[in-house]
């Protein structure tokens, strides 16, 4: 059996795409298959990826007629195709070390129950400068399903980008395909969903780069406030399936609150209504939404304060 299957999902990356593809051929670790998927991309994208049509490590190469419409349709179909036992979603946009695969899968083999593997990066702006990293308390660590879900999925989101993990394939067949159907936040719930299922292997090493570009889709999410819609409904899932406690939900519900208290003037009036009917209904009882709209207007003050 191949031991990993590298899905790069690509739409309209074609100033990246070469570096992407190189990095992912240049591992240290050469146990892999590659599988490239481009979204109906509407720039040179093709004329790059058949570039590398003829080379032995790529086993599928797909272009699609329509767009998808959806980077996690993109991540599903490449997920089917994969025969390895582990898959690496590097995403068209990023890059890595040589050493990325092999420090991953040197970690997820050192417990058999391990179904994620991830390290830290860095994230990169448009002239190559370090906007900023991620960070691990140390080199390496296991850490349990439902301690990592609560510590490093609920409040806070540890996998930044899927350029940075592994998973085992066989954890995908227990994964709801509503993910999919997500705009913004698809990947949390992804995440959370294989982390539900086993261990975490996090590696402290800085092995991956995403890059933080123009072309970047994910500040229209901000601004339709449909992040905040998806998220809401994340954290309510790991309550309902018993993952996270009271205590951890209202943490993760007033982040949710304050943020959204922040911007609030500025977010597209269709999606106010849901994101209202959710932050007015917490799931937790012990959750105390007058409690928590008092400190989002006080950390409002204090920011406005500070501005000027």
């Amino acid at each position: 059996m191949i031991e990993v299957s590298v899905i790069i999902p690509n739409y309209n990356h074609a100033p990246f795409l070469r570096q992407r593809i190189d990095t992912v051929l240049n591992q240290t670790f050469q146990d892999f298959e590659l599988i490239i998927l481009d979204d109906c991309s509407t720039d040179n994208s093709k004329e790059i990826i058949a570039l590398y049509a003829e080379n032995p490590k790529i086993s599928h190469i797909v272009f699609n007629s329509t767009n998808s419409g959806s980077p996690f349709l993109q991540w599903e179909k490449g997920i089917n195709l994969a025969k390895g036992k582990y898959v690496w979603i590097a995403e068209s946009d990023d890059w890595c070390e040589p050493s990325l695969l092999e420090t991953l899968v040197e970690g997820v083999r050192k417990d058999d129950q391990c179904v994620i593997s991830y390290c830290q990066m860095s994230c990169i702006n448009g002239h190559n400068d370090i906007k900023w990293q991620s960070t691990h308390r140390c080199l390496a660590e296991m850490v349990e399903s439902k301690v990592f879900i609560q510590d490093y999925l609920a409040i806070k989101v540890a996998i930044y980008n899927a350029s940075m993990a592994i998973f085992k394939r066989e954890t995908f067949k227990y994964v709801s395909p509503e993910f999919t159907t997500y705009k913004f936040s698809g990947d949390r719930l992804f995440w959370s969903q294989i982390a539900k299922q086993g261990k975490t292997h996090i590696s402290g090493k800085v092995l991956s780069y995403f890059r933080k570009h123009d072309q970047d889709v994910s500040g229209n999410a901000y601004k339709s406030g449909l992040n905040f819609i998806e998220e809401l409904n994340i954290i309510n899932w790991m309550y309902r399936e018993n993952l996270i406690d009271d205590v951890i939900y209202t943490k993760a519900f007033k982040k949710q609150y304050k943020q959204y208290w922040m911007v609030r003037n500025s977010i597209d009036r269709n999606n106010k209504s849901t994101i209202t009917a959710l932050l007015n209904h917490p799931l937790s009882k012990k959750t105390n939404t007058i409690t928590i709209l008092s400190s989002a207007i006080w950390s409002a003050y204090k920011k406005k304060d500070k501005q000027q």
